[in-house]
């Protein structure tokens, strides 16, 4: 006779419920293939990457060069997640973990120099020191367009910055 269920879990000893739960539901989880984590980790850098590209263009949002430095490893972690796909390499997805947290130091960095807890320390952030020579020769020094400060944070949301 076929019993429900819930009856047989009413009688059931409970160290076996609690086995027979745990298994069936590993057994139902499955872990992504290499190819399916390569392809995830380049459609979110590669998502990150356009954001940073839209603000810029769409938003009016001008980047500093410690910004531009941050967009590197996201454009390599596209390069390795495409790679990945084509070539399932489980060495392949294992790189994009460094690359990431090269992109959270960077982050890092772009955060300090923001809230003036260290200087930047890329010469371009600086400004150009223009104190001598003729009017010729300072302009001949000074860049074509002027560079947004790395020490100078953009808000999209209040409080909290861009980098």
């Amino acid at each position: 006779m076929y019993r429900p269920l819930r009856s047989r879990l009413r009688r059931a000893n409970p160290i076996v419920l609690a086995r027979w739960l745990k298994a069936r539901h590993i057994a139902a989880m499955k872990m992504p293939t290499t190819r399916q984590a390569a392809l995830l980790a380049a459609l979110v850098a590669g998502f990150a990457l356009c954001f940073a590209l839209a603000s810029e263009y769409w938003g009016g949002l001008v980047p500093c060069a410690l910004c531009l430095w941050e967009r590197w490893p996201y454009r390599v972690a596209i390069a390795l997640g495409a790679a990945g796909v084509l070539l399932p390499r489980k060495w392949l997805v294992a790189l994009l973990l460094p690359t990431m947290l090269v992109a959270a130091g960077l982050a890092f960095v772009h955060v300090g120099v923001e809230q003036g807890l260290w200087p930047s320390p890329l010469p371009e952030c600086a400004s150009p020191l223009v104190t001598t020579g003729s009017i010729a020769e300072r302009l001949a020094r000074m860049p074509a367009l002027p560079a947004k400060p790395c020490d100078e944070p953009t808000y999209l949301i209040p409080f909290l910055p861009v980098s």
